[in-house]
């Protein structure tokens, strides 16, 4: 079956590509674009607004849906794809665009079924999620920030998740996929998953880095710039010697977007989410060790191993990374998403022909039906 489009991983994309657990400059250049793609997708959105008018494109009974609330859902897919180096053909982007249209109908309506426990279901499940990314953002004012960058504001962003996470809370209700214990227990000793639940080997470090390559183009700098960066670098390393502290130098002059803020804290990583260079060394250093300079395609480090976590096969109470969610929970939630996504479709069926949902956009709905044709449901009006 195909999945559908989760507007919270559009909503949020942006903000979570800044925080990836990357231990490069790669993480730099994702984030510049990604930030750089969305505000001029909104700016776009906005002119069209402003020439074009914001009509009416969808709605049913208790609801309307404008032009600009898909625009601004659509320039999350721009922004995602042009973070990778893609551009979306205009033909696919319709199709996208209708799909999206789709989803935000079936959330108003389901919406619109929502009860006080659901309704305390988003507020919570969005709680979690924001603490998540202010964990990964080390401070309040680093994720403000990078919100900013993006256009929205964090009250902005929790309103989004709010309504979301709602309208999936009443989803899981109305069609009681609520993985059961017993189905997370037998996922888990599935002979199929065994490889799922083995940890390898984790390395928690915090790092400097001094980039020696352009963080958009990943062109080298000029050669007496990174001369400059080899000597700060090497005076880094003395003051750390010399008894400096290492997360507050981290915090003034790393220029690693993913740690610099929490002191050069990153998650704890496998060998494989680190460079060859930055492996080698984390893994061979004995706690609170630091490394000597230590040189990768993006440029000079420093970094400092705080623990090492031996390989292992995860427990179903043990919590994930970087996170307050249990392997157990994280089992759950997926088996659930799996049984809503397997059930949905014949009660959103249902659920939009009771309503009479129609779509006013020409273009919109001639991509819907065409989506509808080919998966057998029935077309919006």
């Amino acid at each position: 079956m195909k999945k559908q489009i989760n507007l919270i991983s559009l909503i949020v994309f942006a903000v979570v590509l800044a925080v990836q657990p990357q231990v490069n400059a790669a993480s730099a250049s994702a984030t510049t674009n990604a930030v750089a793609s969305t505000a001029a997708g909104n700016k776009s959105a906005d002119a069209m607004t402003a020439l074009f008018g914001d009509p009416v494109i969808a709605k049913g009974k208790g609801f309307e849906i404008k032009r600009s609330e898909l625009d601004e859902v659509v320039s999350g897919i721009k922004s995602a794809a042009a973070a990778r180096g893609q551009t979306i053909p205009p033909g696919q982007l319709t199709q996208i665009a209708a799909e999206l249209l789709k989803r935000i109908i079936q959330d108003r309506l389901l919406l619109q079924k929502a009860t006080d426990v659901d309704r305390s279901n988003g507020v919570e499940r969005t709680t979690l999620q924001m603490k998540a990314l202010l964990d990964r953002f080390g401070t309040q004012e680093a994720l403000e920030r990078q919100m900013k960058a993006t256009g929205l504001t964090v009250a902005e962003l929790t309103s989004k998740l709010t309504l979301e996470n709602t309208a999936q809370a009443v989803k899981v209700r109305v069609l009681d996929a609520t993985a059961t214990d017993a189905e997370v227990k037998q996922y888990y000793d599935d002979t199929n998953h065994q490889a799922d639940f083995e940890q390898p080997e984790l390395a928690h470090i915090r790092n400097i880095l001094l980039l020696t390559i352009d963080p958009v183009t990943h062109a080298p700098l000029p050669a007496d710039q990174q001369q400059a960066k080899r000597k700060q670098i090497d005076d880094l390393l003395k003051r750390i010697r010399g008894g400096a502290d290492f997360a507050t130098l981290a915090k003034q002059y790393s220029e690693d977007p993913a740690s610099k803020d929490n002191g050069g804290e990153l998650p704890a990583l496998s060998r494989e989410q680190m460079t060859t260079e930055l492996a080698a060394a984390a893994f061979s250093m004995t706690n609170n060790q630091v490394s000597d300079v230590i040189i990768t395609v993006y440029g000079y480090h420093v970094i400092k191993l705080l623990d090492k976590t031996p390989a292992k096969r995860v427990a179903l109470t043990d919590k994930i990374p970087s996170t307050n969610v249990t392997v157990a929970d994280r089992i759950k939630d997926y088996l659930t998403q799996q049984k809503t996504e397997r059930l949905s479709p014949a009660y959103m069926d249902k659920l939009e022909k009771a309503a009479d949902v129609q779509i006013l956009d020409a273009d919109l709905k001639a991509a819907a039906a065409a989506a509808a044709s080919a998966t057998g449901a029935a077309p919006e009006k």
